[in-house]
C-alpha cells in the first residue's frame, strides 16, 4: 500500500507539468541521451584529428580552435555529436523538474529552476556551436578559426553575459537539489553525490569532452533512470475535486 505522503506527491506529479509519462520518460531518455553526446563529442574528436593535429589542439588555449579542426576533417560526425549533446540537455529539462516534484519543497525548486537555466545556457551555446561550424563552410577553416578565436570570450559569454551567468545555475542547482533528494529520502547518499558530480562538467562554446564527463554523465544516468523507471510504473491515485486537470 502506498503511503499518504507519497501518494499526494505522486498525484502531484500526474497533475502538473510535466505529468508522469512525460516525467518518467525523460528521466530514463534523458541522461542516457546526454551520455552519448558526451561519448560522440570525445570519440569525434579523437577519430577526426590525427595525433599531430590533436598536439596542435592541445597547445591552443582554447579548444575551440581543435573543435573546428575536426569539424573540417568530420563534419557529419561533429554534427551528429554535436545534435545528440544538444538533444540530451533538451531532455533533461522536464527530467529535473519531475525530480523536483518527486522531492518536493522549495530547496528542489530552486536547484530544478537553476539546473534548467544551465540547461537554456547549453541551447544558447549550441547555437554558437553551430553558427561556428557553418562559418567554416562560408568563410573556409582557416578564415573562420581566426575570425572566431578573435571574439571567442565575447562569443561565449553571450550578450550581456547573460547564458553564461545562466550557466552557473548547473553547479549551483545540482547541490541544492542533490542535497534536497538526500534530505528527503528520494536518493540515498551515492546517488545523491552522483547527481552532484554530474552537475560539474564543463559549459561553454566549441568544448572537447573527455573520459570524465562520460563517466560521471553514467553516474547521472545510474541516479534518474531507476527513478524514472519507478515513477512509471506506479499508477497515482487520481486527483479529485478542484484539482482534477486531463494529464498527458
Amino acid at each position: 500500500m502506498i503511503q499518504p505522503a507519497i501518494r499526494d506527491r505522486l498525484a502531484t506529479m500526474n497533475t502538473y507539468f510535466p505529468g508522469r509519462w512525460i516525467g518518467g520518460v525523460t528521466l530514463v531518455l534523458g541522461p542516457v541521451v546526454l551520455c552519448v553526446g558526451y561519448l560522440l563529442r570525445y570519440l569525434s574528436s579523437v577519430t577526426a584529428l590525427t595525433p599531430q593535429q590533436q598536439a596542435w589542439a592541445e597547445a591552443q588555449p582554447f579548444a575551440a580552435a581543435g573543435q573546428l579542426l575536426a569539424y573540417t576533417s568530420d563534419p557529419a560526425l561533429l554534427t551528429l555529436s554535436y545534435a545528440v549533446f544538444a538533444l540530451g540537455a533538451v531532455l533533461l529539462f522536464p527530467a529535473f523538474i519531475a525530480l523536483a516534484q518527486r522531492v518536493g519543497g522549495s530547496l528542489a525548486f530552486w536547484g530544478a529552476t537553476l539546473l534548467v537555466a544551465g540547461l537554456f545556457a547549453r541551447l544558447y551555446f549550441a547555437g554558437a556551436d553551430q553558427t561556428a561550424f557553418q562559418l567554416t563552410e562560408v568563410l573556409g577553416p582557416e578564415q573562420a578559426t581566426n575570425a572566431i578565436m578573435k571574439g571567442y570570450v565575447d562569443i561565449s559569454y553571450g550578450p550581456w553575459r547573460v547564458p553564461v551567468w545562466a550557466s552557473v545555475g548547473q553547479y549551483a542547482g545540482s547541490l541544492l537539489l542533490a542535497v534536497a533528494a538526500w534530505r528527503s529520502g528520494v536518493f540515498g547518499t551515492a546517488r545523491a553525490l552522483m547527481l552532484l558530480l554530474a552537475g560539474g562538467t564543463w559549459v561553454g562554446v566549441l568544448k572537447a569532452a573527455s573520459i570524465p564527463d562520460v563517466l560521471v554523465t553514467v553516474l547521472l544516468c545510474v541516479a534518474l533512470i531507476p527513478l524514472g523507471t519507478r515513477v512509471l510504473r506506479e499508477r497515482p491515485p487520481a486527483p479529485t475535486g478542484r484539482s482534477k486537470v486531463l494529464s498527458w
